[in-house]
């Protein structure tokens, strides 16, 4: 009978009675060719996406996709086989998920990551039929990005909501949803402490120029649609060159610039282009470059970064390019992403479609005034016709007549 009791008593122990949560960890990044014959595939998936481009009719958006990506291929092929023939951004994610679950682990939570690229592999289907086929019980969305876009976070934000809209097994699970991760301390500290080592390297520490390039979006996202993103990455600058000059004991000048700008509309200013050459010209000559966007090594770093602006900087005048290395698996970088999953456990559930939300602001001065030039006023209204005439290049391409035709364009 003491027998019975004693193994009564032990089955109704907490752990004998009750396992850890199996959690899923789902990091969201944007995802990368990995062979040049991807490149293609990879920007028209990109281009597909109406947070990226959008356009009036939804009808349009594929075939312009499908414009847009030919016209693009040939120039993004050939940035790629200059950093070795694809991204390798797959691979640098998948040791950041490997390592954050270790990291998750020694921590008592029963973790898996999954790693799921918007445009491509592995999809972010891919990454949801994993921890399904796996058994998790509850699952916490990690963006990669650490400031919040519509055209990054609230993109994937979106897809993982229609998954769940889609998926009745999905939709069951709980889940928690960081939705930006600008200001966490270890992300600070992390990315300061690699500014840092840039900085005494120079010949002249306190004078070196600290060079911020964050990846631009369109200015009408921030301005019409309330996009946060540049109120964050300012917020995260200010708050490293404040950890910085508790670090080094002394402030450094610095510029935040936007980089990566494509087609013919404005996007946040300045341009990094321009304001390198600006540096320039005012006779900086120790110029440390922090991709402050970027937590992984990819195109815009490796390529955009390394290659092109050191070129121009140095055309400029600028003697010393010092680029800081992307955050990838650095052990203080993962143990911040440790504690943003602890700290997401904690809270109450998502909603990733009001995760994705953002303030609606409207501002209609551009659309009332037409301009024309290189303004402020007239950017916009350059836009909308450049891309009317693509979308005129793309119905002539379709229907296989027309002027271009007639002229022996096409």
């Amino acid at each position: 009978m003491a027998e019975s009791n004693r193994a009564f008593e032990a089955r109704m122990e907490p752990s004998a009675t009750k396992r850890k949560p199996r959690v899923g960890v789902v990091l969201l990044n944007l995802g990368g060719p990995e062979r040049i014959q991807d490149v293609g595939p990879f920007l028209y998936n990109l281009f597909s996406d109406p947070e990226i481009i959008r356009l009036p009719v939804s009808a349009m958006q594929k075939p312009f996709a499908w414009l847009i990506s030919s016209l693009r291929s040939g120039k993004s092929r050939q940035a790629y086989r200059s950093i070795g023939g694809g991204s390798p951004l797959r691979r640098i994610t998948g040791q950041q998920a490997q390592d954050l679950q270790s990291s998750l682990r020694l921590h008592g939570v029963d973790a898996t990551s999954y790693v799921a690229m918007r445009y491509w592999h592995p999809f972010t289907e891919s990454a949801v039929a994993d921890l399904k086929a796996d058994g998790m019980d509850e699952v916490v969305v990690l963006p990669l990005y650490p400031h919040f876009s519509i055209s990054t976070s609230g993109s994937s934000f979106r897809e993982l909501q229609r998954l769940r809209n889609t998926d009745p097994t999905f939709s069951r699970l709980p889940i928690r949803c960081i939705r930006s991760w600008y200001d966490h301390p270890g992300y600070i500290q992390a990315l300061a402490n690699l500014i840092a080592h840039e900085i005494k390297a120079c010949e002249d520490p306190p004078s070196a120029h600290v060079f911020f390039s964050a990846h631009g979006v369109p200015k009408s996202y921030v301005e019409e649609d309330g996009d946060p993103y540049q109120l964050e990455i300012l917020a995260s600058s200010k708050l490293i060159l404040e950890q910085l000059k508790q670090q080094l004991g002394y402030t450094n000048p610095f510029t935040l610039a936007y980089q990566s700008r494509v087609g013919p509309v404005e996007w946040l200013k300045p341009y990094t282009e321009d304001a390198l050459q600006e540096l320039g010209a005012q006779g900086v000559k120790d110029l440390v470059v922090v991709p402050i966007s970027f937590v992984s090594e990819h195109i815009e770093t490796l390529e955009e970064i390394d290659m092109e602006y050191r070129e121009l900087a140095i055309a400029a005048g600028i003697k010393n390019f010092r680029r800081v290395p992307a955050l990838d698996t650095d052990p203080a970088f993962i143990a911040a992403l440790t504690d943003l999953v602890q700290q997401a456990m904690a809270e109450t559930e998502t909603d990733l479609d009001q995760a994705a939300q953002r303030p609606t602001k409207v501002n209609l001065k551009p659309q009332n005034k037409w301009a024309w030039g290189w303004n402020n006023d007239s950017e916009l209204w350059n836009g909308r016709v450049a891309m009317l005439g693509a979308a005129a290049v793309m119905m002539e391409v379709i229907i296989r007549h027309g002027p271009l035709h007639g002229l022996g364009l096409l």
